[in-house]
């Protein structure tokens, strides 16, 4: 036990060394006005060329990527059928299905499904 907790500390303080010397040694960006406009052919652009994002169209498309990767983890217990038996099968798939369905009724309760204008 004392020797995970040693591992654990290691590689703790060898992260924090890397996270520090990464941003002691990473190369500094200063935000200039002339670098952060768009070019147009040396005018002062007309109007802002950063238009808003849709923080719920963001969230959706997060979701979509979830349960798309989700359903991908789902096919290989096709090829399980040939090895295992029926009854782990379905135990586990019942298993994955549940986790997705109390994710998505978090999401649904949570409101991050609600499409506002």
């Amino acid at each position: 036990m004392l020797f995970i907790f040693y591992m654990a500390l290691i590689l703790f303080t060898i992260s924090m060394i890397m996270m520090t010397a990464a941003s002691i040694l990473s190369k500094k960006t200063f935000m200039d006005r002339e670098k952060s406009s768009p070019f147009e052919c040396g005018f002062d652009p007309k109007n802002s060329a950063r238009l808003p994002f849709s923080l719920q169209f963001f969230l959706i498309a997060v979701i979509f990527l979830i349960f798309d990767v989700e359903i991908t983890l789902l096919i290989p217990l096709i090829l399980m059928l040939k090895i295992s038996s029926l009854m782990n099968i379905f135990l586990i798939s019942v298993f994955f299905i549940s986790i997705l369905l109390i994710g998505l009724y978090h999401e649904w309760n949570q409101g991050a499904l609600n499409w506002v204008i």
